[in-house]
């Protein structure tokens, strides 16, 4: 029979490197990991300037220098202990973080999977630290040149599990450069240098200039369809810039969202972003947003993951109604019909006097014309009163009294191209309609009025059968209900079964079908169900079925409705897929095409 100290203990405490290694694979999974870390702890050091150099995209070596206000030699050797941090003192200092970093974790991390050297003077001792694979720590004298300068050198070289699972170079690099966008975005008051094989990636001047960050880190083309927005309420401050929504991205990182400073990724508040743009852009593209936000650090939780880029909002609504109020305010102010220019050499100030030209100034001087955004007359003049009103009595839809100006100047077709776009001009210059998103926007906006009006249900002559699968009967009878509001009689009628009696009146009689197995299909679909959501899809998806299609004849009458009745449309200037509508080439452009025009 075996005594109890007979038996050994498996339960031991690890030791520290060990420790710290299995830290490093929660805080250190990348080479932009790295960089986040001595980047953030140089801008806690309160530098103005900050160099990151890099060898083969920061696998052989990172860099870090600042001018930040340095260490003295105890801080410096405490700043390799775990959790050791100058942020923290007391647990309720965690409702109130205002620094990037805060866990002590980041050091002791990168140090135990690396050869780090770390030299650093507040400019009264200068201190020298070398440490391999987080022991043999080594402490020097070293000169006073104020700040900090951190090399981290053979990441991962001691774990190469860790370091065969590594992108290759070029997505190491990438997902630095973004990384660093994103810091110079949100401290426009920081030079940054990013340097990757002595090759300058990024410089910024660290002026304070927002926009001129935005104009070195996207261009001259992006930099100009920039719209500055500021809003607040009781709990939180917004600020930045938002694309016009003609300048589009094909993923989420073009949205960059910044908390108090700190770059954060939260789908909600990204969700909420790309909301505000439905039926202005197409729904897999993406605008380009900056987007501060200040708020009280009581109101938000940063400590949710260990790469502190999500974050929890406990105010999220009034955040979300602040976003959409603000932003939904730019994007109808807007006239965004998208300029085919020809290509000149700007310069930042030639951008931002483009963006901020007194609004008060009717007409921009000579010189400045070329760099002019198109700009619609949405005044009607007192002779043409007459004329706007019949045409607003001709609508197929009542219009508003507040809605009665014409958001486009009148256009005279010439004629149509390839079956699907309508040429036409007037003073300002030439048009291009495509038919199909034009008469898709006016039936959709159309449809959304009747649509908050009683409905009127029309009965099927043979009512509609549409059988499901179990999965999709079961969201259906959760989710059908929504549409009996609308005029639609839905009933069961059989296993898996149901049956379309009556629909509303606004969707046409000789489409009604498809449409409406259409809609079921929206009702049916996967996933969390948005309500508002859906009723513009389905919306949107009635407007489409019904309106002229594209390789389609039309007669000139046909021609002229749409260009008059597009031209009353809330938003005339995309489809409610995101699409354009309407292109145009000013007068200047097509002269300076055929060199009527020279600079």
């Amino acid at each position: 029979m075996l005594e109890v100290g007979d038996v050994m203990s498996k339960i031991k405490v690890m030791d520290e490197v060990l420790a710290n290694k299995i830290a490093a694979g929660e805080v250190v999974e990348k080479t932009m990991n790295v960089v986040k870390e001595l980047v953030e702890n140089s801008i806690d050091a309160e530098s103005t300037e900050i160099k990151i150099e890099l060898i083969d995209s920061g696998v052989k070596e990172i860099k870090v220098t600042d001018n930040g206000i340095g260490m003295d030699e105890e801080d410096a050797v405490m700043a390799f202990q775990r959790h050791a941090t100058s942020k923290l003192t007391k647990l309720d200092d965690l409702f109130y973080i205002e620094s990037l970093g805060f866990r002590g974790e980041a050091l002791p991390s990168i140090a135990s999977v690396s050869n780090v050297t770390l030299k650093t003077s507040n400019g009264d001792t200068g201190t020298l630290i070398t440490i391999s694979g987080g022991h043999d720590l080594k402490v020097e004298r070293s000169d006073l040149q104020k700040g900090t300068t951190i090399t981290v050198q053979d990441l991962f070289y001691n774990t190469p599990v860790r370091l065969k699972y590594l992108k290759n170079l070029y997505v190491e690099l990438a997902h630095i450069v973004e990384y660093i966008n994103k810091m110079a975005l949100s401290y426009p008051n920081i030079k940054f240098t990013l340097i990757n094989n002595d090759k300058v990636l990024l410089q910024t001047d660290g002026n304070g200039d927002l926009l001129k960050v935005i104009y070195e880190i996207y261009g001259v083309d992006i930099t100009k369809k920039m719209i500055p927005v500021e809003a607040e309420n009781d709990d939180y401050y917004i600020h930045g810039y938002i694309s016009y929504p003609e300048v589009t991205k094909g993923n989420r990182n073009s949205i960059t969202t910044l908390v108090n400073g700190r770059v954060i990724k939260n789908n909600e508040l990204n969700k909420c972003i790309v909301d505000c743009y439905h039926t202005y852009i197409h729904k897999d593209r993406y605008p380009v947003i900056i987007l501060n936000i200040d708020v009280d650090p009581i109101l938000v939780d940063i400590n949710i993951h260990p790469t502190k880029m999500d974050i929890k909002f406990s105010k999220m609504d009034t955040l979300k109604d602040l976003i959409i109020k603000s932003f939904t305010e730019k994007l109808e102010e807007l006239t965004l019909i998208p300029e085919v220019s020809v290509r000149d050499s700007y310069s930042v100030s030639e951008v931002r006097r483009q963006i901020t030209t007194d609004k008060k100034e009717k007409k921009p001087v000579e010189q400045e014309k070329k760099y002019e955004e198109i700009k619609l007359d949405f005044e009607v003049q007192e002779e043409k009163k007459e004329e706007e009103q019949k045409l607003i009595e001709e609508l197929p839809f009542e219009v508003e009294e507040d809605k009665k100006v014409a958001r486009i100047k009148k256009m005279i077709p010439r004629g149509v191209v390839l079956l699907t776009y309508i040429v036409a001009e007037n003073e300002d210059g030439m048009y291009l309609i495509d038919q199909h998103a034009a008469a898709e926007r006016i039936n959709y906006e159309k449809i959304l009025k009747q649509m908050k009006e009683k409905p009127i249900p029309v009965d099927l002559l043979v009512p509609i059968k549409i059988e499901l699968r179990k999965d999709e009967y079961i969201l259906a009878e959760d989710r059908l209900k929504y549409l009996e509001d609308y005029g639609f009689e839905i009933e069961d009628f059989g296993e898996n079964t149901i049956i379309i009696r009556t629909f509303p009146s606004w969707i046409p009689t000789d489409r009604s079908e498809d449409i409406i197995r259409k809609i079921i299909d929206l009702v049916i679909e996967k996933g969390s169900f948005d309500f508002d959501q859906f009723i513009w899809r389905m919306a949107a998806t009635t407007a489409c079925r019904m309106s002229v299609m594209a390789n389609t004849y039309i007669s000139p009458e046909e021609e002229e409705w749409i260009l008059e009745n597009i031209r009353y449309c809330d938003n005339p200037f995309t489809c409610p897929h995101g699409r354009p509508t309407i292109i145009t080439y000013t007068k200047y452009e097509l002269e300076k095409l055929f060199k009527r025009q020279l600079d």
